[in-house]
């Protein structure tokens, strides 16, 4: 949905404001934020105190948040509502043990992600114990462009809806090696859909590279990327494409194996 197609949207009749602000007060919550006041939530939802006052107290009501004296906080049913997306994500739980032999085979984290909108979300990860690694869980976001995964599921795409992203797409450089130029990032996701993985090397995070290969449904959607993070070295890339690659392929090969075997059609989770 456009920018355009969105406003038009937010202003017929089928638009629930109640909703987006509910949803809104429960995002302000994270780890620099995990109990707040009332005019901490109305200062960072971008609501009237008294329009959070009524939210929370209607979360609290359904147990999504409890109150301890001046501070809200969020309770574990919200949980809730993560779970019933992985739920119906199948595909992380048909990854797991392929997860976990291509963590065992290359003794390095593996991970699986979908496309969000300018995110991709970690829905399975399989991590080992590192000295210098990014601290991720289900559910973590990450930038598309800048990332492994995420550009191999933009590969995915079709031309069309790829255009569509790169237009909306404000890249901000995480490093001195992030692109965010659009003409380059255009040409670097056409050579990983051409290769067939994607190589990303200290865009995210100075010291740290990743390999991911996509993960394609009966159809040939790609519809979730599997990749791997292991740290920076010289002759890093000549050792994830030989020995980090074939790893992935096969894990990647089995899941698909595995979303074949589904008696239900599986839904296309890179569409934007």
């Amino acid at each position: 949905m456009n920018a355009a197609t969105a406003r038009d949207f937010e202003d017929g009749p089928d638009y629930v404001q109640s909703l987006q602000r509910g949803l809104a007060v429960i995002r302000t919550f994270d780890a620099a934020h995990p109990a707040m006041t009332l005019s901490q939530v109305a200062a960072r939802a971008s609501l009237s105190r008294a329009a959070a006052r009524r939210l929370l107290m209607t979360l609290e009501h359904l147990g999504y948040v409890q109150r301890s004296g001046r501070q809200f906080a969020l309770t574990p049913r919200v949980l809730e509502l993560g779970f019933a997306y992985l739920s119906s994500l199948s595909v992380a739980l048909l990854a797991q043990p392929f997860m976990e032999e291509v963590s065992r085979r290359i003794d390095e984290s593996c991970s699986l992600g979908v496309l969000d909108a300018a995110d991709v979300v970690y829905v399975q990860r399989v991590a080992v114990r590192k000295i210098m690694a990014i601290n991720l869980a289900i559910g973590a976001r990450l930038p598309a462009f800048c990332t492994s995964m995420g550009r191999m599921l933009l590969a995915g795409l079709e031309e069309a809806a790829l255009e569509r992203w790169l237009r909306a797409v404000k890249p901000q450089p995480a490093t001195r090696f992030t692109v965010t130029e659009r003409d380059a990032l255009r040409s670097v996701i056409e050579r990983v859909r051409a290769q067939g993985y994607c190589y990303v090397e200290q865009e995210l995070q100075e010291g740290l590279c990743s390999l991911a290969v996509p993960v394609r449904d009966g159809a040939g959607r790609t519809v979730a990327a599997l990749n791997a993070g292991m740290p920076f070295r010289v002759g890093a890339r000549a050792h994830a494409l030989a020995q980090v690659l074939p790893a992935l392929r096969a894990g990647a090969a089995g899941i698909e194996r595995s979303i074949a075997g589904r008696t239900t059609p599986f839904p296309n989770y890179s569409k934007p």
